[in-house]
């Protein structure tokens, strides 16, 4: 009997108004993610990534659609019956200075979700502090009576990871963690947040623009294009074998300094501009992009379906080899 998942997103959209009328920023997003398992969520700037990890945290709450955590339908519930529930999911975001209150010392901003929720003495939370600190490698002897403005950029996202996971929760959403920092100190911070999911026992929802990020951190990937998922895989085999023109697009774009002229210009690459989410393209999002695109896809919206074993694509002419 296959275990049941710890997260599970079921035909979740997410609706704006705005002058020009509603529109969906994400429409129809189904996951599954199990227990220690980190999935990159990747696509370009605009395409919903972040709404995703947000709808499923009910900020706000999702518009239509089911999120199910640890058997418990999240949509349901009031503010008040969410706030035990926040405790086992957090969420660390995209820039780690501005997400951190300048006027508060690193303690206080550390140990602030303990105290929102009433969780031991002031001793306890301090002693709990150093502790999250330390596994984080940020000196807490130096650090806790410091502020963020202190401290690099890097050091600021130990601190944010810290907060995170002072609650001990089972479900991380990584919103973008490294994309503002340098490549030297993106490293340390995945290599970082390997350990702690080995410690603590997370499970992480990496979302990232950068495939080349997401292939070293990822046990499965998953692609969105203008509001919804058009591919979902196990991370080598998406690398290896994408099935959607898109995907295949997103990893021709990852530099490559082995790779021949030759070898370059048989990958697909991208071209043209982004539709607006306002009006997007009938049937296929893609096919305005896209150089397989045949009537069909003008007609006819793809839905994700299983082309090889645990591989799902979106595509009316998915590239199988």
């Amino acid at each position: 009997m296959t275990a049941r998942p710890l997260l599970s997103v079921k035909d979740v959209t997410v609706e704006y108004s705005t002058e020009g009328g509603r529109f969906a920023a994400i429409q129809d997003i189904n996951l599954d993610l199990n227990e220690g398992e980190t999935l990159g969520l990747v696509g370009e700037s605009g395409c919903g990534k972040s709404t995703t990890g947000r709808a499923i945290l009910q900020l706000p709450k999702p518009t239509f659609g089911n999120v199910v955590f640890e058997d418990i339908e999240l949509t349901e519930l009031s503010h008040e019956e969410m706030r035990p529930i926040r405790r086992r999911l957090q969420i660390i975001f995209q820039d780690p200075v501005s997400s951190l209150n300048p006027r508060r010392k690193v303690k206080d901003i550390v140990a602030e979700p303990l105290a929102i929720n009433g969780i031991g003495t002031r001793e306890d939370r301090e002693a709990k502090v150093r502790k999250v600190l330390k596994a984080v490698g940020v000196n807490p002897d130096i650090s806790m009576d410091r502020r963020p403005h202190q401290f690099s950029g890097g050091q600021c996202q130990r601190i944010c990871i810290a907060r995170a996971l002072i609650m001990e929760p089972k479900l991380i959403v990584c919103d973008e963690p490294v994309s503002a920092l340098d490549v030297s100190v993106q490293a340390q911070i995945l290599n970082l947040l390997e350990d702690m999911k080995e410690q603590y026992g997370l499970t992480l929802l990496f979302i990232s623009h950068d495939l080349a990020v997401v292939k070293n951190i990822s046990d499965r990937v998953a692609v969105m294009y203008l509001g919804k998922l058009c591919e979902l895989a196990e991370s080598q085999q998406i690398y290896n074998t994408p099935a959607h023109p898109y995907t295949a697009g997103l990893i021709s774009a990852i530099p490559d300094v082995e790779a021949g002229k030759s070898q370059r210009e048989e990958q697909e690459v991208l071209a043209g501009e982004i539709p607006s989410p306002l009006n997007p393209p009938s049937g296929c999002r893609f096919r305005t992009r896209c150089k397989y695109a045949q009537e069909k896809c003008t007609l006819e919206t793809p839905e994700l379906r299983a082309v090889r074993e645990n591989h799902y694509v979106a595509c009316h002419y998915p590239l199988l080899k």
